[in-house]
This record gives structure tokens, sequence and C-alpha cells, in this order.
């Protein structure tokens, strides 16, 4: 079998390990001439991790990655901490596998040099894809592939040329800034933890970009998708965004570097293959980053295709049918975790901008919690493992 992958973002470079380690030849198709990584930093929980060094990662990630204290809920405008999720020492303990913090740019390049070094696996910079049908990817590979994967983000080419509905605008938007490396981290940030700020429509993460130092900061609220850019008025976005939050955090804010905005989309529920093409990743299913699970989700959409095709194909089925039946084997499985972190997601929201006497009940809720307690309630998600695999 030979597979063509459109995009090599996170998802498109695990699902080219994933299947190389299952013997399957693969083409990766870029865009861009060059891989650079969007954004600052990211969130590698423990389900994520456990693939990265199920695919021999962990040597290569581990001296850029740093495993936090803790995570932590704490109330925009008191400062106080509300719950505690112990991570570090004991997220591998209890799930087995690394909670850790990663600048994009490091992990995108232990992806990509992993391909590279892979003699199933070829990488193609600079070739656009505009009509993904396996005559056009022949064309730029050579080669004919069986299936097309589309792991280019959430405006997928991939996704358009099967018919599916493009993204909608989900009217949050998520303003990036960092404090760089070298650079003092402001009180009341802790760069050892991740930290989520609480307040009303809004909130704010703050975590360290990895071992390098440096510090990630995301503030996500309402918004437009269209808005001047710029330092100047991405600063502004932000300090109306948390009015009345505390002064001091909005101080601390000042003496951060803006990265810019990103407007939120979303992908609504629909087909993700049509028998030659599936989508993984944003291109299947973008959602809120309320529950830090994109990276992750796609991370796990990466293994899980890599499964359902290798045990197709050590099966006697003719080829159309073997894979017409890894593909919904793979569909079947992803769905209904993916549904569940997105509602998981959407509870996140509700909860993080709560108000007035909702954010006082969710205070003193979470507050009479233990840190272990709290940590029972992320075991279906961290944890989590492909059955057979």
């Amino acid at each position: 079998m030979t597979v063509a992958i459109v995009g090599a973002g996170m998802a498109g470079l695990t699902a080219a390990l994933a299947l190389a380690a299952k013997g399957i030849a693969v083409d990766i198709l870029e865009r861009t001439p060059r891989l650079d990584a969007a954004g600052a930093g990211l969130q590698l929980s423990p389900n994520a991790t456990r693939i990265l060094a199920a695919l021999g990662l962990t040597e290569a990630l581990a001296p850029h990655w740093l495993e936090p204290d803790e995570i932590r809920l704490a109330d925009g405008r008191s400062l106080r901490r509300v719950a505690t999720v112990p991570a570090g020492r004991f997220a591998r303990h209890r799930w087995g596998a690394p909670y850790a913090v990663v600048s994009r740019a490091d992990l995108q390049r232990a992806l990509a040099d992993a391909v590279r070094a892979h003699p199933l696996c070829r990488l193609h910079l600079g070739t656009p894809v505009a009509d993904a049908t396996p005559e056009a990817i022949a064309r730029h590979t050579g080669r004919h592939p069986d299936l097309i994967v589309g792991a280019d983000g959430v405006r997928s080419n991939v996704r358009a040329t099967m018919g599916l509905p493009a993204a909608r605008f989900s009217g949050n938007v998520a303003w990036r800034l960092t404090v760089p490396p070298g650079r003092p981290v402001p009180h009341p940030f802790d760069p050892t933890v991740v930290t989520a700020f609480l307040g009303r429509n809004a909130h704010l993460v703050a975590y360290p970009m990895g071992a390098g130092g440096g510090l990630n900061l995301v503030a996500i609220g309402s918004g437009r998708a269209e808005q001047a850019d710029g330092d100047i008025a991405a600063r502004d976005a932000v300090s109306a965004l948390l009015s009345g939050w505390n002064p001091a955090l909005r101080d601390a804010l000042k003496r951060a570097d803006p990265l810019g905005r990103w407007p939120l989309y979303e992908v609504a529920d629909g087909d993700w293959h049509d028998g030659t093409r599936i989508l993984i990743g944003d291109a299947a299913h973008a959602m809120m980053p309320f529950s830090a699970q994109g990276t992750a989700m796609a991370i796990e959409d990466a293994a899980a295709l890599a499964h359902t095709l290798a045990h197709a194909l050590a099966h006697t089925l003719s080829g159309t049918r073997r894979l017409q039946t890894a593909l919904e084997t793979f569909v079947a499985l992803r769905k209904p975790r993916i549904e569940r972190v997105r509602a998981r997601g959407a509870f996140n929201r509700f909860a993080y901008h709560a108000a007035g006497p909702l954010r006082l009940g969710r205070n003193l809720v979470l507050s009479l919690r233990p840190p272990e307690r709290l940590a029972e309630d992320f075991d279906w998600l961290y944890a989590h493992r492909l059955p057979g695999a």
C-alpha cells in the first residue's frame, strides 16, 4: 500500500511515521517550502506523549520539553488558586506517560527529522495540492496512492475536494503572547506549571514553552473573525478582553510580546472519508482549545489510522474492500472519542468563563475536591490506548 499525506504539520508528520512503522510507504506533500511552526508552544498530555514514545521520539524530544509540576486553575480577579491537578512524576505514575510542554518548532523538527530518516517516507516541500485526487498526487510524486490522507488543517483542500462544508468561525479568538527565553517571568505567572486564569467571558492560559525557557500565553474569548492586526491592536484587544481582572496580571501582560490573533474555527460533523480519501486532525474535526487536546487528537488520529490500516492489510479481503473496512473502522474508533473531547471542551468553556454566582459556585466546588480526585476526571482522556494495540 502507498499512502499520500497532504500537510506536514503535527498530524501529517505523525501519521507518516506511524504508517511507515507498519511497513506502509508514504509521500508527504506540503505547500510551504520550509517547515515553520506557527505559534509558540503547546501542551502534550500523556495520551499524546505515549504515542510519540512508541514512535521512538522520546530521545529527540526529552531535551526540549519540560514536565510541569502541576496544572492549576486560578481566579483571574483574585488570583486565588481554585484547583490543582498534579502532573510531573504523578502523571508518569498514574497515566503511564509524561505531561509535557514543548515549543511547536521543537516538536515539528523532531517529527520532520524522523520522517526524513525513515526509508519509507518521502517529504515533498513546496508542493501545493489544490486537487486532492490520486492522479494529481501522482503527478507530484511519481506514484499513484492507494489512499490520500488530508492532514492539511482547518482550511483543508482535501476536505474541499471531497465536497464537504468549509470550517465555520466559532465566535472565539485566541490572542497569543510570549515572554521570550532569557527574560524574567513577571508575577503572577509561574514558569514551572500550567495555569489557566479564569474570568468573565474569557480565560488566559500560561505555561512554559519547554526546557529552553520562556512562557507561552494564550487569552481566549469572544471576538470577530476580522479585526485590526499589529502589536498595539493586540494589546488593546487583550486589555479589553480581560477588563476587570486583577491589575497585577494585566500589568504582567504588558511585559509580554504579542504574537498575533488567531480566529478560532470549527469543523462541523460530516463524513471523514470517501473510500479513497480520509481526513485527520483539524481537517476532520477542528474544535475549540478549551480542553487543550487539538494536537493530542491529531496524534491519536495518526496512530489509529496506522493501526486500522495495518490490521486490514493483515487480512485477505480484496484490496478495495480491505481499505473500505479500515477507513470505516477508523471512523468508528475516533468519532465517539472526538465527540467526548469536544463535549468536555464545551463544558470547560462554560466553567472557565462563568461570572457572578456561577463563578462563586464553581470556585467553591473545585476548591473542595483534593488534587488526586480531580486527576481521576482525566483518566478516560490521558490513559487512553488503542483497542488491541
